[in-house]
C-alpha cells in the first residue's frame, strides 16, 4: 500500500506545477497527441519538477534537450492512457480521489490541510494535484483492467515454477537500461541501436558514469529518469533471457546487451537477498456473505447508499439475508449463491471490508458502508485459524508469475498504442522520432535509435 500511495504521488507530481511564483511564458502548444495537446506551460512545468526531484543532483540529468525529450515522451504517453481510459469506460468517482488523497497525507503524517499547505508551498493548488491523482487512477484502472482480460495463470504454471525454485528464495533488486528498436527496424536501425548500447556499456566497464546515471541519460524506457530501477523481482518475475544470467551475478555486476522485442537491454543487479518461504503460519479466516449495491450502476452515490439503508431495515425487520441478496445483490460472483463470499483472509477482499468484517461477532450483521466495490451490507457467519503456508506460497508464485507476464502485455500496448497515436512534436528539441537520442559518446543520435 505504501508502494501505491508513493507511486500515486510522484506520478501526480509530474503533472503538477512546480514554481508557480515564477512568470508565467506566453502559453503555446508543444505537442499535439491525436485529438489532445500538451500545452508548452505543461511541458515546462513537468520538466521542473524532474529538475526538482534531482536538486543537487543535476549533473546525473542528461542535457536540456535530451531530458525535454524524455519527459515529453512520458506525458504523451500519459495522454494516450487517460485518453484510452475514458474511450473504453473507465470511471474514478470524486469520492475515490478523496480517499486517495486522504491516504497520501495519512501516509506522510500530515493532515489533508497541512498536505495542501506543503502542495502551495511549492506552487501547486490542492484542486490540480486532485486532477493529476484523478488521472493516476484512470491509468491504474486501465492496467487493472488490462491484467482482468489479458493475464491468466495456470495451476501447470504455478507448479513449474515452484519446481523451478527448489527450495531457493532468492529475490533481486533490479536496473535496467533500453535502447529502444522500432517495429519493422532497418538493419541500420538496428545496428545503431547496439552499438549505442554498446557505447554505454563501454562508459560504465570505464567507470566514466555508474549505472543509474547511464540510465538516466540515455535510457529510452518511461522509467529512465528513475535510474532505470525496476525494483526487488523474484526469479519468476525476470525475463527468461535474462534470469539464468542475474543468479549467476553479484550485487554491482551488469549483463550483456540482450536483443528483445522492444530493443537492446541491460541489467544490473543492484542487491539480493534470500526471501525463503517461513514455516507455514495461522492466520484467522473469515466466512461471510454480504449484499452490495454499487454507485453509478443504475443508482448514483445519495441513490445507493437509500437502497442500502432500505435493505439493512428489512434485514433488521426479520427479512432473511440469503434470500435478499439473491433479490437485490449486485455482485455477480456471490449473488445466486446468495452473497456467500467462503471462506477468506481478513484483507482479501480489501483492507476497509476486512475491518468491516473483524469488527463483527459471528451471526451479527453490519449497517451498510461503502468501499471502491459500493455499498455493501456484510453477516460474518464464523471464524477459523486455518495454516495457509503452502496455499501462501503458491498464491504468491502465482501473483509473480502474473506481474511479469502483466508487465510484457502492458509495455506491449504501450508500444502499440504509442505506435498507433498521431503525435507532432511541435517545440520539443530532436523529438521527431520518440527513439531520438544522445550517443553514447555524448553526441546527438538523430538516426530514430
Amino acid at each position: 500500500m505504501k508502494k501505491l500511495f508513493a507511486s500515486l504521488l510522484a506520478g501526480a507530481l509530474l503533472l503538477a506545477p512546480a514554481f508557480a511564483q515564477q512568470p508565467a511564458p506566453i502559453d503555446g502548444i508543444a505537442v499535439v497527441v491525436d485529438e489532445d495537446v500538451i500545452l508548452q506551460s505543461e511541458l515546462d512545468r513537468a520538466v521542473a519538477n524532474i529538475r526538482a526531484q534531482y536538486a543537487g543532483r543535476t549533473e546525473q540529468l542528461p542535457p536540456p534537450e535530451v531530458l525535454e525529450r524524455q519527459v515529453a515522451e512520458r506525458l504523451v504517453l500519459l495522454k494516450l492512457q487517460i485518453a484510452r481510459a475514458n474511450s473504453t469506460g473507465v470511471k474514478v468517482s470524486s469520492q475515490e480521489v478523496e480517499q486517495t488523497i486522504n491516504a497520501i497525507a495519512a501516509q506522510n503524517q500530515v493532515s489533508v490541510d497541512q498536505l495542501a499547505a506543503q502542495l502551495a508551498r511549492d506552487g501547486t493548488s490542492l484542486p490540480q494535484f486532485r486532477e493529476s491523482i484523478r488521472d493516476e487512477l484512470l491509468v491504474q484502472r486501465l492496467r487493472q483492467r488490462l491484467a482482468q482480460s489479458q493475464i491468466s495463470v495456470s495451476d501447470a504454471e504455478v507448479d513449474a515454477a515452484l519446481a523451478a525454485q527448489q527450495g531457493s528464495g532468492m529475490q533481486y533488486h533490479l536496473a535496467h537500461i533500453l535502447v529502444a528498436v522500432p517495429e519493422g527496424a532497418t538493419p541500420e536501425q538496428i545496428a545503431t541501436a547496439q552499438s549505442k548500447i554498446e557505447g554505454v556499456q563501454a562508459l560504465i566497464k570505464r567507470g566514466e558514469m555508474d549505472f543509474a546515471a547511464a540510465a538516466v541519460r540515455y535510457s529510452d524506457s518511461p522509467n529512465a529518469l528513475e535510474g532505470g530501477d525496476l525494483g526487488w523481482r523474484s526469479s519468476d518475475e525476470i525475463p527468461s533471457a535474462f534470469a539464468e544470467m542475474v543468479r549467476n551475478m553479484s550485487p554491482g555486476q551488469v549483463t550483456e546487451p540482450i536483443r528483445g522485442p522492444s530493443g537492446f537491454q541491460m541489467l544490473q543487479v543492484v542487491e539480493s537477498r534470500d526471501a525463503s518461504q517461513a514455516a507455514p503460519s495461522m492466520v484467522t479466516q473469515y466466512h461471510a456473505s454480504h449484499i452490495l449495491i454499487r454507485v453509478g450502476e443504475n443508482a448514483g452515490a445519495a441513490e445507493a447508499k437509500a437502497k442500502a439503508d432500505t435493505l439493512h431495515a428489512r434485514l433488521v425487520g426479520g427479512a432473511d439475508f440469503a434470500a435478499l441478496a439473491r433479490e437485490e445483490s449486485q455482485d455477480p460472483s456471490s449473488q445466486a449463491r446468495g452473497g456467500d463470499l467462503g471462506w477468506f483472509a481478513r484483507d482479501q477482499f480489501g483492507p476497509d471490508f476486512g475491518a468491516e468484517v473483524a469488527k463483527l461477532d459471528d451471526g451479527a450483521i453490519s449497517a451498510p458502508f461503502r468501499t471502491q466495490a459500493g455499498w455493501h451490507i456484510v453477516k460474518r457467519v464464523g471464524t477459523r485459524q486455518s495454516d495457509v503456508g503452502d496455499t501462501s506460497q503458491r498464491d504468491q508464485v502465482r501473483e509473480t508469475i502474473g506481474r511479469r507476464k502483466l508487465e510484457d502485455e502492458w509495455n506491449r500496448f504501450l508500444r502499440e498504442m504509442r505506435g498507433e497515436a498521431f503525435v507532432d512534436f511541435r517545440t520539443v528539441a530532436g523529438a521527431g522520432d520518440s527513439d531520438a537520442g544522445e550517443g553514447a559518446d555524448g553526441t546527438r543520435d538523430t538516426s530514430g535509435n
